[in-house]
């Protein structure tokens, strides 16, 4: 009876070797919440602290990460570039940004809301991984109209997919991202 006990005990008991869940995985990236030590990257990566630094590692490079980071896999799948025909600015540069790091792979920008203030109508062309630093809301309107609100938390992600045209406003709390552009 006690040899049954202990295997189920093994058994219930999750292994230290248990993969983690991407929290997002597609074609482009694959993008990993990580705190403390983590192992040298597969792949091109990116890694975004939460107090808004980023780093480009080259692939077999070890980030070294001081707390929670979130780390952009850079998958090899080329795309073929996006003409702007839309009539409106590029996303980037947009008035207030700042370009923190830019290479062959990704421009990361760093870039505040002002309360109230829309940001000008503009076009992505390129794929985006969004890292939010803050607690507020952020509303974004098409060129249709459409309005969508979402509420953004520090250390959430979202992969926005290029060619896309609106503006945001920033309507509750506050809001600052590091947003990698994907070339």
């Amino acid at each position: 009876m006690i040899p049954i006990l202990l295997l189920c005990a093994v058994l219930s008991h999750p292994s230290p070797q248990t993969a983690l869940k991407p929290l997002i995985d597609n074609d482009r990236v694959t993008v990993w919440d990580v705190t403390g030590h983590a192992t040298a990257q597969p792949l091109d990566a990116v890694v975004v602290s939460l107090s808004g630094s980023a780093t480009f590692l080259p692939k077999g490079t070890a980030p070294n990460v001081a707390g929670r980071a979130i780390v952009i896999d850079l998958k090899d799948h080329p795309v073929a570039p996006i003409a702007n025909t839309s009539g409106y600015p590029l996303a980037f540069p947009r008035p207030g940004s700042k370009k923190i790091l830019e290479n062959d792979r990704v421009i990361v920008w760093d870039y505040t809301w002002t309360p109230g203030v829309p940001t000008p109508m503009h076009f992505h062309d390129k794929d985006v991984v969004v890292v939010f630093l803050d607690d507020g809301d952020l509303s974004s309107t098409t060129l249709d109209g459409k309005v969508t609100t979402n509420s953004y938390t520090p250390g959430t992600v979202r992969f926005n997919p290029r060619d896309r045209t609106h503006t945001e406003t920033l309507v509750r709390g506050k809001q600052r991202a590091i947003i990698t552009e994907l070339k």
